[in-house]
């Protein structure tokens, strides 16, 4: 009986390490008093409408800029063939690649009163002041957004145009519809549920960002969780701010899981449907350029000139460049991730193998809640990891958590595996979905068992789907700003937050560096998923 009941308890204890952040802050309106109760009565009279009303303007502009780009972009890839179409697929994916402060750098570098686009033309013209209008704001953020997050919409838009809408747009074709009607009556219904699943990803990145909204000077939720601690020191104050914005990213969550399953279950209806012969339309003349200047702007504002704004300072100042500095951040971001990825990984393996193994209601409990992980926002962690740091040191201030938490790796990469666990155990489970369950029988037949049986069957089968997730998770682990930012050791600086620091204080040639090696970094998963999304091509 025990020994039936330990496996039990320790995914208990699992979901309960990893799940700590959302839970201490939901305890936190336990201890609502007379005075939490003025914090919040103030924050309602004098900041929460700027932050609702702020963020509500950033999530509709960024919510309707990734639609437009992605729909048309998917659309034009999927529906159309023109020279160049095969390069257009996967290059719309590169601003995947770039984080969106880095973004925001990039341009407030080149296009800022003392950049070079406004110097030249002072220079030129003979003029005098501001030429152009002040990008950090919240249009220049939005613009930022959109050109770093429509991938999500057109990833997904674009797999759902493919399965179902060239077989009936060619249907519709035969009975006479035209090109207008086929796309507005067939292709954008179609698409629906996948435009709305991709829109709620991209507002669930935009709210939990904190580089672009903090280097702008924007006052979304989650620059006012970080302001209400680390300035104002009202820990209480944070976590409702903290507590709001989950709900807010919950409700996206709802949103898009939703229409994943909607999304799920027109691909199914539509391979059922159409002919199989079905092609993209070919397009000739003035339309090819119309094609080209569709695909070739979102390229051009996402990846192509954030890179050579960059690559300008970078090339100017190569030998003045702190590479001895350098050195150790990279070092300090590397160990960091490859530690993270390795934990990461390890977890998924466990939690995906108890699923196969022994899919109780418990099981499938801890796998929901712990992929669930990856739409809670950096500042929601934190503000839940120190809430009961600070609740124990208050009660045993001898107890050194707060020593362990804050001065050691342990809590960054505590911070890490809340967040990041979920993108493992998606590639893990992706992987176990392949490995067909007759196999576990035949083994169990011939008295292979337990993590026996994982490790000689399963591991194996699965060395790609784990190469691919702790690949995945080193790379976001690479890029996070929030998190590592406040929780990071003493001297222990990394690229993400050495960029951060640099463009805050405006020596944005310096922080080029640091940039674009993220940039680099974040190619990698670029590659790898175009490489993916060719192979059913290839296959037929």
């Amino acid at each position: 009986m025990l020994k039936r009941l330990i496996p039990s308890v320790l995914l208990l204890l699992l979901a309960l390490v990893l799940s700590l952040p959302v839970l201490a802050l939901l305890a936190s309106w336990g201890l609502f008093d007379a005075a939490a109760r003025e914090v919040l009565t103030e924050m309602a009279r004098s900041v929460l409408p700027d932050y609702a009303m702020t963020s509500l303007v950033l999530c509709l502009s960024v919510g309707l800029g990734v639609a437009l780009v992605g729909v048309v972009t998917a659309g034009a890839v999927t529906l159309f063939d023109f020279p160049g179409r095969r390069l257009a697929e996967w290059a719309l994916l590169l601003p995947l690649a770039m984080p969106a402060y880095v973004v925001a750098y990039a341009y407030t570098d080149f296009l800022q009163f003392s950049g070079p686009l406004q110097t030249a033309v002072r220079e030129s013209f003979g003029l005098r002041g501001r030429v152009f209008p002040e990008v950090r704001n919240t249009a220049g953020a939005a613009w930022v957004f959109t050109f770093s997050l429509y991938p999500y919409v057109y990833l997904l838009a674009r797999t759902a145009l493919t399965e179902r809408a060239a077989q009936l747009m060619e249907a519709a074709r035969l009975l006479g519809a035209p090109l207008s009607r086929r796309v507005r009556e067939i292709a954008l219904p179609l698409a629906r549920p996948a435009v709305a699943a991709g829109v709620a990803l991209a507002l669930i990145e935009t709210l939990a960002d904190y580089g672009v909204s903090s280097y702008f000077g924007i006052q979304t939720f989650t620059a006012g969780i970080y302001k209400a601690w680390l300035a104002m020191d009202m820990p209480l104050a944070a976590a409702q701010l903290a507590t709001v914005l989950l709900a807010l990213v919950a409700a996206l969550l709802w949103l898009e899981r939703r229409s994943q399953r909607r999304l799920r279950f027109a691909t199914l209806r539509g391979q059922r449907a159409g002919s199989a012969e079905a092609q993209p339309r070919r397009l000739a003349g003035a339309r090819v350029a119309l094609a080209w200047l569709v695909c070739g702007l979102p390229i051009l504002f996402g990846f192509v000139l954030p890179v050579a704004f960059m690559l300008r300072p970078l090339l100017g100042g190569w030998e003045a460049l702190p590479w001895s500095s350098f050195v150790q951040w990279a070092g300090n971001s590397l160990r960091l991730g490859v530690i993270s990825a390795v934990a990461a990984t390890g977890l998924a393996l466990v939690l995906a193998f108890a699923l196969r193994s022994r899919p109780a209601p418990l099981t499938r409990g801890v796998v929901q809640l712990v992929g669930l992980g990856y739409a809670v926002p950096g500042a929601v962690i934190v503000v839940g990891l120190l809430l009961p740091v600070g609740w124990v040191q208050a009660a045993h201030p001898d107890s050194g958590v707060g020593y362990w938490v804050t001065a050691t790796a342990l809590g960054i990469v505590w911070a890490y595996l809340v967040r990041f666990t979920a993108v493992a155990l998606q590639s893990v489970q992706s992987g176990y979905a392949r490995v067909p369950a007759s196999l576990d029988d035949s083994a169990r037949m011939l008295g292979t068992t337990g993590f026996a049986l994982a490790r000689r069957v399963h591991a194996p089968l699965l060395r790609r789907s784990t190469l691919a997730a702790a690949l995945l998770v080193f790379v976001d682990v690479m890029k996070e700003l929030p998190a590592t930012l406040v929780l990071r050791p003493f001297d222990s600086d990394t690229l993400a937050v050495v960029a951060y620091q640099l463009a805050r204080d405006e020596r944005l040639g310096e922080a080029a560096l640091p940039a674009l090696s993220l940039v680099l970094v974040g190619l990698v998963p670029v590659v790898l998923l175009s490489r993916a999304l060719r192979m059913p091509g290839k296959a037929s």
